[in-house]
């Protein structure tokens, strides 16, 4: 996965940026806020990439805000900090990414049997030229949608997305060099160990962005969830990219979410 920056890696494992799905998973659930519910979920991510004896790194802290318009629609924005540490020897870059704005519609739920389904459509709003230059994001509008499904069991839940994200750049160099339409379906059973712990894996296939490699790659993570009480979690996750040729990417993330009226 040879991207035109290292965020672009980023991007690949966990496909919606800014904003954040079912922390710390990358496959999102159908859950919502609720009338007048609010949620802020804050998190750092740590990507290593290593290929052919380079080592790139990359430290993300997203921001999301999430409100509840009805019961089964949210709005919400989000932006990320990012610092890029390149192969070479020489200055990280930092900054702020594209500030993601998107809703979740829960549009089917069915009580007695645990399923729900929804909608999650994703702008990403344009960086300066600048910016998508030092690879913070990019200079053009961005967009995604996925296809969200729940069905809750007596262990827990499985989770499952199907979803699709435009990337456009202004710079011609950047469009040229990656598959700028990416596809993700992904899987994601969770247990309710305890009262205050869940468990979850979750594995998907995206699309590459290189252009040179194979069309598909696949991801695996593991993650953890503590609840210490009713509206506070904190997530922790390890993810790793597979079926990518000699490239490595590995990332782990650790993740708060606080829910108010």
């Amino acid at each position: 996965m040879k991207c035109a920056a290292l965020v672009a890696a980023g991007t690949v494992l966990l496909f919606s940026g800014a904003a954040s799905p079912f922390q710390p998973l990358i496959t999102d659930d159908t859950g919502t806020q609720g009338t007048g519910g609010n949620q802020v979920e804050v998190a750092y991510n740590r990507t290593v990439e290593k290929d052919a004896g380079a080592r790139s790194v990359g430290h993300e802290v997203p921001i999301v805000y999430t409100r509840g318009i009805t019961d089964a629609l949210d709005l919400y924005i989000g932006v990320a900090r990012l610092k890029l540490e390149p192969p070479d020897p020489g200055p990280a870059e930092r900054g702020w990414g594209n500030i993601a704005l998107g809703a979740k519609w829960r549009f089917y739920e069915n009580e007695a049997t645990g399923l729900s389904l929804g909608l999650k459509p994703e702008v990403r709003l344009p960086v300066s030229e600048s910016r998508e230059a030092r690879g913070l994001g990019t200079a053009r509008t961005s967009y995604a949608v996925g296809l969200l499904a729940t069905q809750e069991l007596p262990f827990g839940a499985i989770h499952a997305n199907l979803a699709a994200q435009k990337v456009d750049y202004s710079d011609p160099a950047f469009d040229a060099a990656e598959r700028r339409t990416r596809y993700r379906a992904s899987i994601a059973p969770v247990w309710d160990v305890t009262e205050h712990w869940k468990l979850a894996l979750d594995v998907g296939w995206v699309t590459n962005p290189d252009p040179a490699a194979r069309r598909y790659l696949a991801y695996g993570e593991i993650g953890a969830i503590y609840a210490p009480m009713k509206d506070l979690e904190i997530a922790l996750g390890v993810i790793r990219n597979f079926r990518d040729g000699a490239v490595s990417t590995t990332q782990a993330t650790l993740g708060v979410t606080w829910r108010f009226r």
